[in-house]
């Protein structure tokens, strides 16, 4: 998956290149044993899992299972009830020039409505002591070019959602940590923010991303964390995780559903109805279908194959509806 090279902790910002980290130990995040209550409601139960570089890592879980806490702790805006998370060996509140070690995207909407993008920034980097052209630099590369003078609160939910994912790239870190990064874009958008991720893992960085957008994270993530409740329910690459919580399956459409689910079972295949009444057999083979349908004088409008989904294989193992 493209060049893999691990990164090096420079001495001064001006030792990073521009383009691409350089040679050196692996920036990993590791949670270890992490709790959090809120009151009485338990949001992260002795998580443990490690994201490593060269890949795209999905954060995925239902809503409530921990994810927002988890990726708050990570970067120091919540305190847990115990365990902890270290990136790149340290706790994030210890780093150094944070900005040059962690890029994150939690929240698009964080530039002060007043200030202009340019000048939000501008105020990130000289806090970070990274050098004021990388200002231009990542603005260019969100495509804010035009809009470096436009203030925060007159850009549009994917202008803002951009200039978030500046902010995070501003310091050209090892580490990116990108909750919901294409909220808000338009396809285009969308496709620019896959690209990116993908491009980033290759280099050798450390990417860690949350979304409740499936079909993109199907065709963005390499790796995928996976929890509930707050508890770890999977940690494995994406086409394991697929292949051991779903199955591809026959959709078929017929005037008879009853009679054709009748004769699909007595031939030994499980079958359920989908939503617009269709019926889904899995594991079957579409030939052996329609040879039943005949066999029996039965009337069929459609025999396709439905490969098996991340969506599937994901409300499968979180018990959601499907």
């Amino acid at each position: 998956m493209g060049d893999r090279r691990k990164w090096t902790k420079p001495e001064t910002f001006a030792d990073c290149p521009a383009t691409g980290p350089v040679p050196s130990v692996d920036p990993v995040i590791e949670v270890r044993d992490l709790r959090k209550r809120y009151g009485g409601t338990v949001a992260v139960d002795g998580l443990s899992f490690t994201v490593r570089p060269g890949q795209v890592t999905g954060f995925l879980g239902p809503n409530g299972a921990g994810k927002s806490t988890t990726m708050r702790i990570m970067l120091g805006l919540d305190r847990p009830a115990g365990g902890g998370v270290l990136i790149d060996g340290e706790p994030f509140q210890h780093l150094p020039r944070p900005l040059t070690r962690v890029g994150a995207l939690l929240e698009s909407t964080g530039a002060h409505r007043g200030r202009r993008a340019a000048d939000h920034l501008l105020w990130l980097a000289r806090s970070n002591r990274v050098p004021v052209t990388r200002v231009r630099e990542v603005l260019d590369l969100v495509g804010l070019g035009g809009a470096a003078r436009k203030r925060a609160k007159g850009l549009s939910l994917g202008m803002a959602q951009r200039l978030g994912i500046a902010a995070a790239l501003l310091g050209d870190p090892p580490v990116l940590l990108l909750d919901e990064p294409v909220n808000g874009l338009d396809p285009e958008g969308i496709r620019w923010v896959r690209n990116l991720m993908k491009g980033l893992a290759a280099e050798g960085r450390t990417v860690l991303v949350s979304s409740h957008l499936m079909s993109e994270m199907a065709l963005t993530a390499d790796h995928l964390i996976v929890i509930g409740r707050g508890r770890l329910l999977a940690d494995t690459s994406m086409a394991e995780f697929i292949g051991a919580n779903t199955s591809s399956h026959v959709r078929i459409r017929t005037p008879e559903p009853e009679r054709m689910r009748d004769v699909l079972t007595a031939a030994g295949l499980t079958v359920r109805q989908a939503p617009d009444g269709a019926l889904e057999a899995e594991a079957a083979e579409p030939a052996a279908v329609g040879e039943l349908a005949a066999a029996h004088r039965l009337v069929v409008h459609e025999v396709t194959v439905r490969p098996a989904s991340l969506e599937d294989a994901f409300m499968r193992l979180t018990g959601g509806p499907r």
